[in-house]
């Protein structure tokens, strides 16, 4: 059993995290004032003391502990720590993205030194954004000097702030202004915050301050406490918090996340970038995935290249145990190369021209951010020809090798029942939530574009179908749900409305010749043989006659759909990748 503390962002995240095991966990916050739905997990309330936590523990059998708290919650961590050394478990610290200490910025150890640092600097106007428990922190400066705090607007911060005796007439809300309009309204001559990451918030505080053309001072955030026999793993973000969990705990996931082809190019070029400049060969690098987290990947070297055995989890995955090379040299420009084994675009449709190597748009970037240097890099894979042939890319259209592909950089692999359970638990939620509507939607970019058809409706009414909708679309009617929203991408759209309720690549691909007999029924004649990717219809089809398809593609999938939902009212919104949403007409 894992026990989690949260009541943050990172919270939150870890309990989404935690349920796609479909095990259960428990997830302990100080109050109750976090909104949060878990679907397998179980909610425990009040703060506990490290005899409390220790006896909590024993009794009911918790083998590792996430602390996803606040990083300034300082006694926390501290009890955290004490208590993992008492009942020898590790902790993974789900910590969060910090940016680099930027130079323009005033970085303060604690609050006695940021103190001192401001009145050095002779600031008489200041704006706190460190909150209300550190109002206290600061009497000796705004005992003197203007000082505004913002602080949460709730009972419970205006007590605090009375308490520590703050003039009342000096707080400012969350919700009236934001940082800009407050430093416009109140004009002060610095202001100062806590380093509480991007989730936190930081970067905009600091961005609007400096756009004001004010100082900014940073309380830095503490050290996390370390303890004789206490191991401590530290991960930033989603990914490599299941990655952990799979490696401490492998028995709580039914299947074991992987990396994506672009991931274990992008550690190879960064093994072979760092051996070229400093002569080091470590057996992990760090690598920075699109989302911002950061992941440790083993890595190998050989004369000349570094590289990367990928590991695709439970994922059925031909490529999994193939070796992924880099090799690098000096160059005046950042280049990326395919060399032996990867794969060449031969047709239009992809991220790149026909003849340009397969390595795709998201890999590349992911080598431009984690290596942000002039180097020439040329990605190999000695088995990349022989595999090719058995997956889909000499019917795509790409020829002689793999594709370095992968657009979040890790595999996640979901066992159909443990998916399609997850799924019932969600909408089991979503119809307690007592919204009129249900959304549903393929993933997070669908998902985000449909929320502002919806912007009253609670979180737990946008529910993620994956590839899953018939059995999304059944559960709903099981469970008398009377209104369902459907957002689809055009690529699961072709599929579902060729009368495939599983849309997923290993069972189904894209009928070209069904496709174009929808184009013909829409009346638009265009030339589609070359077709390799179904969004890009939405730029050979005419402008004005994108609705016509649009509807027609919406009604093939409702003839499939609206059976299975005889009791309710289903609309299906077909949605573009830059988000503009069809409906049926």
């Amino acid at each position: 059993m894992i026990l989690v503390f949260g009541g943050t962002t990172e919270g939150r995240v870890a309990a989404k995290v935690l349920d796609e095991s479909g095990a259960s966990y428990w997830y302990s916050t100080r109050g109750d004032l976090q909104d949060i739905q878990l679907a397998h997990g179980q909610h425990v309330i009040g703060a506990m003391e490290v005899p409390e936590m220790v006896t909590f523990c024993h009794e009911h059998d918790i083998r590792l502990i996430v602390d996803a708290a606040h990083p300034f919650a300082v006694n926390l961590h501290r009890n955290v720590v004490n208590l993992a050394g008492q009942i020898g478990v590790p902790i993974i610290r789900y910590d969060r993205i910090f940016p680099h200490h930027d130079e323009d910025i005033v970085w303060c150890r604690d609050y006695d030194e940021a103190i001192a640092q401001l009145k050095a600097q002779g600031v008489h106007r200041l704006l706190a954004l460190t909150g209300v428990n550190t109002i206290t922190k600061l009497r000796d400066y705004w005992q003197v000097h203007d000082c505004w705090f913002r602080i949460l607007n709730r009972d419970e911060s205006l007590t605090g702030a009375q308490k520590a005796g703050f003039p009342v007439d000096r707080l400012v809300y969350y919700e009236k202004d934001d940082t800009s309009a407050l430093i416009e309204r109140l004009k002060p001559q610095a202001m100062i915050t806590k380093e509480s990451g991007l989730s936190g918030g930081f970067s905009e505080k600091v961005d609007a301050a400096r756009q004001a053309g004010i100082k900014v001072f940073v309380v830095e955030r503490p050290e996390y406490p370390t303890a004789d026999g206490v191991t401590v793993h530290h991960v930033n973000g989603p990914h490599g918090l299941r990655r952990m969990v799979e490696k401490l705990l492998p028995e709580f996931y039914p299947l074991h996340s992987g990396l994506t082809t672009g991931t274990c190019a992008t550690a190879a070029a960064i093994a072979a970038t760092t051996r070229m400049k400093t002569g080091e060969t470590t057996p992990s690098v760090p690598v920075i995935l699109p989302n911002g987290e950061t992941i440790e990947v083993e890595v190998i070297y050989g004369d000349g290249y570094a590289a990367v055995f990928k590991q695709a989890g439970d994922d059925p995955d031909v490529t999994n145990g193939i070796e992924i090379r880099a090799s690098v040299e000096p160059s005046n420009k950042f280049e990326i190369h395919g060399g032996d084994g990867v794969g060449k675009f031969t047709v239009p449709g992809f991220d790149f021209p026909p003849g340009e190597s397969a390595i795709n748009k998201a890999p590349r970037q992911m080598m431009l951010d984690n290596i942000k240097e002039n180097v020439s890099i040329t990605i190999s894979v000695p088995q990349g020809a022989e595999i090719a042939r058995r997956t889909f890319n000499p019917r795509l259209g790409i020829e002689g090798g793999i594709s370095i592909i992968g657009v979040t950089g890790i595999v996640k692999p979901f066992s159909e029942e443990a998916f399609i359970s997850s799924i019932r638990k969600c909408m089991q939620v979503a119809k307690a939530s007592g919204s009129d509507r249900v959304v549903i939607n393929s993933g997070g970019k669908s998902e985000r574009f449909v929320k502002a058809q919806y912007p009253d409706l609670p979180q737990q009414a946008f529910v993620e179908y994956g590839n899953y909708i018939g059995e999304t679309l059944s559960i709903a009617n099981e469970l008398d749900i009377k209104n369902i929203t459907m957002g689809v991408m055009l690529g699961k759209a072709v599929k579902l409305a060729a009368g495939n309720l599983d849309t997923h690549s290993r069972h189904t691909t894209m009928d070209k010749d069904f496709v174009m007999s929808m184009l013909h029924e829409a009346d638009i004649d265009i030339d589609i043989s070359d077709l390799t990717l179904a969004r890009e219809l939405w730029e050979r089809i005419p402008h004005e006659k994108l609705q016509n398809f649009a509807t027609v593609v919406i009604s093939h999938c409702n003839r499939y759909c609206a059976p299975l939902l005889p009791n309710g009212n289903l609309t299906i919104l077909l949605i573009t990748d830059n988000g503009t949403i069809f409906k049926q007409q």
